[in-house]
Order: C-alpha cells, then structure tokens, then sequence
C-alpha cells in the first residue's frame, strides 16, 4: 500500500525562518525521484532550489507562487511504495488546475522494510532523514456514492488558507450518521473535530473515495460560526481603520523586509558620522587602462572598484581600527585581523552586499575576478546566504546612478563605509593651473565609537591619496 509522506520547508540556513515560493518545479500527480527539485524559493538571501527527499507521486502542493511559507510548514506531500500511482488516479478525477491533497499524514506514517519507499540520504539543515518509526495501521476509506462525490468541485489542500473550497456545503446536519469505520486518516483530523464537537460521521469528505480531510473539518467549523460572525463582527474588524481608494500596501518581507530591519537597526544603535572629499581620480583612471593594456587583449579586465577595493585594504591596513565592530554586550570594540570587503549590489530583488573574502591577500587582478563573479550571481540570484554575511568593511559606489554624494547607512555590524560617487569632468587647479581632470567625490560614514575625527579623517585622506597619485601604493608593496 502506497504512504503518503509529508515533506515540510526545510531550515534553509543562516538563521532564516521564510522563505516565498517562486517557481514550483513539478505538479500534482508527477512522479518525481530522491533529491529531485521540486520547488524555487527565495529567502531573504538568495534563491535555492529544494530538493525532496522522498521518491513518488505528488499529492498536493501547498503554497501558491508567490506565497510566503514558514520554515517547518509543508510543501507538498508524495505518496510513496507500490501503489503511489493511485492516489495521482484519484487526483485525476478532481477539477483541474487546482493543487490537492489527498490524504493527510501524521508523520508516523513512514515507510517500512524492504522498498515501501524512497527516501533521501542527504540531509538539509534543519531537515534528515533517520530510521523510520513503526508503521501505524491505516483506516480503509468507506467508498462514497457517485452522486455525493459529485458535489465537491475539486479537491482541497490540507489547510484552510490553501484551500479550493467546494461550492457546497459539506456538512449534513440532517442525514443520519453512516455505519462502518469512519473515513479518517490522520489523528489531528480527529482532534480537530472532536474539540469543535463535530460529527465526522455526517461529513462528506473532499479526498478520494471521501477522504475527510482537515479542510473539510475547518469548513464544517466555520459554517457553524458563521451566523455569529455576521451579526456580530469583530471589535477588530469595526476599529481598523478604512482602507484609502488610491493606497498601495506593500509587505515588508523576504530581501526587503531584511533590508529595512538592518538598516533601522544600524541607524538605532550605530552613532555614525560621515566625512568627505572631493577628489582627482584621473591618474588612477590612467592607471587602469595602463594595467589592462599591459595583460594583452585576452587577458581579464581590470575593474575601477577592484582598484578602489585595493586601496580600501591597503588603508584599513594603515588604519585598522575602522576594520571592527562593538560588542554592545560586552562593551568592548572587536577588531578584526582579517579584511572581508563587502560592495552594495542593485539587483531586481533589492540592494544585496556580496562579500569578497580575505580581500587583503587579493591582489587587483583577483579582486575584479571575484568581483566580476559576485556581481553576476547577483543579478541571477544565485548567491549562497555565505557569499551575502561576515563583510568587515563595505564599498559602496552609489555613483553608477548619476549621483554625486551620499551619507550611507552603516552595515551593521560594522563599523565604517565607503561611498564612491560619478567621476565627472569639472575645472580643477591641477599643478598651479585650471584644468580639466576627472573628479568624484569619497564619502566616509564610520561608527564614532571605534574611533574619533582623525582616524577617520586620517583613512580617508590616505584613500584620496591613492586615487590621486596610485603610486603611493608602492609603498606597500
């Protein structure tokens, strides 16, 4: 006999509790194998793909496209062994278009010796599998009549706020009670019911061969309720406040839901002042076409904030106490040996910061190759939650959107920022005389706890340096 197996979303890493559904892979009645993909999500931190770790037919989906689902709530439910191809037939039979489910496990039902199913041998964070529990005895399903399953229009997921709800009533009130086994699977069914005090007994179940599922039970409940609900609505309901014709409501959820926290949470606890500078950025710009015209026509270009990445690390080493964080708890100030640089990203999803690692041991060359490969990850949405956390220091080049100046919100939880605007022509006093000379302006937003006005005022001085004069970076070398 075939199992149904409930397959849940699992903890997908990096402290994240949701995750929104953005592409479903298979449908319901596909077969589908062990650690096959069944389901695009989107996390606050990157796009993955989950796979199942069991192997059958796909009963029910739950959660359309779109749709945010916490970490532990089902994604769909497999039937698993010898006879998974028959709840697909029953699925068959329903309206289409609809995801269904047709039966509703309790977790112990699991599949025992010898190929009663498929299941994974890897194991997702938050997500194994182990050895399986004892197998419980299933209720045989009472068949219903044709012209009492006629009157479901199609089938209906597990729970409530997935459901396809039938366009009739469910409940009976005045037909006598059916004998025999009552057509129940799983045991939270049975509470529910028995809690709200309804008969099973007079329920026309929605699941194949009248299955009653927990929906069928929720809308047994609420037909009940629903004359009270009427006449007397919520004291909820009557204060909130009426909606304007012309409001768009936009959740704060998923990548911008995580951006607004941070940031509140940087501007709230991070006292942070920012210092800038106009600078000459045309011997560096020369500096670059000379580096990229030295590697021939086929070698990797070098990028201009792969240089400016280069020179954040060279003046962090001159300066390390803006390479640090505050430990609120401890009262203490972290500083930090190793330089991992992080560069805010514009992607469709929302502004992400990649983070390129031990960015001190780069040189320019690897710099623009990692920042190359990050920044097309980005727009994909391919990064790993690891490629987006543990920046120490963050590059910030706002100007690529035509603006001159910026005072950035800090990264929490680090202590200073960079922030690069367009390198335009302007009159410029260069060597006694007006000229014209490319410049931008340097922006440097810092935590005034890890240090005062001359450290930072120091860094930034020794960064316009660098772009003003790149040989000053011999110095290091």
């Amino acid at each position: 006999m075939a199992e149904v197996k409930e397959f849940t979303l699992p903890d997908l890493g990096e402290g994240l509790t949701e995750a929104e559904v953005v592409r479903w892979l298979v449908e319901v009645g596909e077969v589908v194998a062990v650690d096959q993909p069944v389901v695009e999500v989107e996390t606050a931190k990157a796009m993955v793909e989950v796979p199942c770790p069991y192997g059958g037919v796909v009963t029910a989906r739950y959660g359309a496209e779109g749709e945010e689902l916490a970490v532990g709530a089902p994604l769909l439910t497999v039937a698993v062994g010898a006879d998974a191809s028959a709840p697909a037939a029953a699925e068959g039979s329903g309206s289409g278009g609809a995801d269904g489910v047709v039966a509703e496990a309790d977790g112990a039902d699991a599949a025992g010796d010898g190929g009663a199913g498929e299941t994974s041998g890897a194991v997702l964070v938050g997500y194994g599998t182990g050895a399986p529990p004892a197998r419980r005895r299933r209720v045989r399903p009472t068949p219903v009549p044709a012209a009492a399953a006629g009157q479901v229009n199609g089938v209906a997921s597990g729970y409530g706020r997935h459901a396809v709800t039938p366009e009739v009533p469910v409940r009976a009130e005045a037909a006598e009670p059916a004998p025999g086994p009552v057509p129940v699977i799983s045991p939270l069914v049975r509470r529910l019911a028995r809690q709200n005090g309804v008969e099973l007994r007079t329920l026309t179940g929605s699941g194949p061969d009248g299955l009653i599922l927990r929906a069928d039970v929720e809308r047994a409940i609420g037909a009940a309720d629903a004359p009270a609900a009427t006449a007397e609505p919520s004291a909820a309901a009557a204060s909130a406040p009426a909606a304007d014709a012309g409001e768009v409501r936009i959740p704060l959820r998923g990548l911008r839901g995580v951006v607004a926290d941070k940031m509140s949470r940087s501007r709230r606890e991070i006292p942070e002042a920012t210092c800038w500078v106009d600078v000459d950025a045309t011997e560096l710009l020369a500096a670059r076409r000379a580096m990229n015209a030295a590697g021939g026509p086929d070698a990797p270009k070098i990028s201009l904030l792969a240089l400016l990445a280069r020179i954040c690390t060279a003046a962090l080493a001159r300066y390390p106490e803006l390479n640090a964080r505050v430990d609120t708890e401890a009262r203490e100030i972290v500083r930090l040996e190793r330089v991992h640089v992080g560069f805010a990203a514009q992607t469709d999803r929302g502004l992400v910061v990649p983070v390129v690692r031990d960015a001190h041991a780069r040189s320019a060359e690897s710099l623009s190759e990692e920042l190359g490969r990050l920044t097309g990850a980005a727009r994909d949405g391919s990064l790993t939650p690891g490629e987006l956390t543990g920046s120490t220091f963050t590059l910030n080049n706002y100007g690529v959107f035509g603006v001159d100046g910026s005072t950035p919100i800090i990264n929490h939880p680090e202590a200073a920022m960079l922030g690069v605007g367009r390198i335009v022509p302007k009159p410029w006093v260069y060597e006694g005389e007006l000229a014209v000379r490319q410049v931008t302006q340097l922006s440097l937003t810092f935590d005034h706890r890890v240090c005062d006005g001359g450290v930072a005022g120091g860094f930034l001085r020794y960064v316009a340096d660098c772009v003003e004069q790149p040989a000053v970076l011999l110095r290091g070398v």
